[in-house]
């Protein structure tokens, strides 16, 4: 077993691996020469996976992995962490935002009895529309699941290998690898780090792909967008009984007729549209329960590079 594992996600990252993989080198070799660094390439259509076989050849540690197709970034966390051997792994993105020499105070940390050592992120070099909608999202995702998750706190980690051993049993087809390790609630510590610019390159995470994630993880975390809508509902039928009572009494009392045919019609859009809305959030939470029951892989690898397809890969084809 290999002592200190990286897992990185590696999509367009041509202009970064090199420099990673230098800076990486130096600040695992702080701790231990037995170390292993896992690329796993996302189908990004640039020269990354190129660039990482060039590596593996120079040096055996470097291990790649190549996705048939783009999966996305969590799951390109899930097949690291399936394939790493270390007695202590690092998730880290590959843009060197995470800085690599930080790795060494996690592993001092982690010595003190900690399964979970987070990198909390101060000042953040993103851009201000980035910044917004990555603060909007942990509002949302805070309030729909019933969470307290630290918007200042990435995929940036340190975790042990039990924390491992349990991540790869979770085969839950939407990943939220912070998430995940959140809900297991090992002994967490942690420390603050500094948040570099972009080394290369400008970010792939457009406002539509993490509207989409934020939808995802909503859904796959929490039941509580149909409980909204059951008040929702309630609180419209409770409002339109007592508007009809208030009707009726006028009509009696004071003779007033009822009139409003154009109110009528905008009442009777506004609950088929909440309707609607309703049946679409059910709708939602089936077709995730069904791609669920389908039970097909997460992912599906097309290359490997050094030992790792003569690896002993217990999680890769698992549902």
């Amino acid at each position: 077993m290999t002592y200190i594992s990286v897992v990185v996600p590696v999509y367009k990252a041509e202009d970064c691996l090199k420099e990673l993989y230098k800076r990486l080198r130096t600040s695992l070799e702080e701790i231990s020469e037995d170390f292993e660094i896992i690329l796993v390439e996302d189908c990004g259509g640039d020269r990354s996976w190129e660039l990482i076989t060039e590596l593996a050849t120079q040096d055996e540690r470097v291990k790649g992995i190549q996705f048939s197709r783009n999966f996305g970034q969590h799951y390109g966390i899930t097949a690291g962490l399936d394939h790493c051997s270390g007695e202590w792994i690092v998730v880290m993105d590959c843009d060197l935002q995470d800085r690599p020499e930080e790795i060494p105070r996690f592993y001092t940390m982690a010595q003190k009895g900690y399964d979970v050592i987070l990198a909390h992120r101060g000042k953040r070099h993103d851009p201000p529309f980035k910044k917004m909608t990555s603060w909007l999202f942990y509002k949302v995702f805070n309030y729909l699941a019933d969470t307290q998750y630290d918007a200042g706190i990435g995929n940036f980690r340190m975790i042990s290998r039990k924390v491992v051993a349990s991540f790869c049993q979770m085969r839950e087809q939407l990943r939220f690898f912070g998430g995940l390790v959140d809900w297991m609630g090992f002994p967490t510590a942690m420390i603050d780090v500094q948040h570099d610019n972009r080394f290369a390159g400008k970010s792939t995470y457009t406002f539509f792909k993490q509207w989409k994630l934020a939808s995802e993880i909503i859904i796959a975390y929490s039941d509580k967008p149909l409980k909204l809508s059951v008040k929702l509902g309630f609180l419209i039928a409770v409002l339109a009984f007592f508007y009809g009572i208030y009707i009726i009494f006028r009509a009696v009392a004071f003779g007033i007729p009822v009139i409003g045919w154009s109110s009528l019609i905008v009442s009777l859009y506004f609950l088929g549209g909440i309707i609607i809305f309703n049946l679409g959030i059910i709708g939602i939470y089936l077709s995730k329960s069904f791609n669920e029951v389908k039970k097909r892989p997460l992912y599906l690898v097309r290359n490997y590079t050094n030992t790792l397809e003569q690896s002993d890969h217990r999680f890769s084809n698992l549902y």
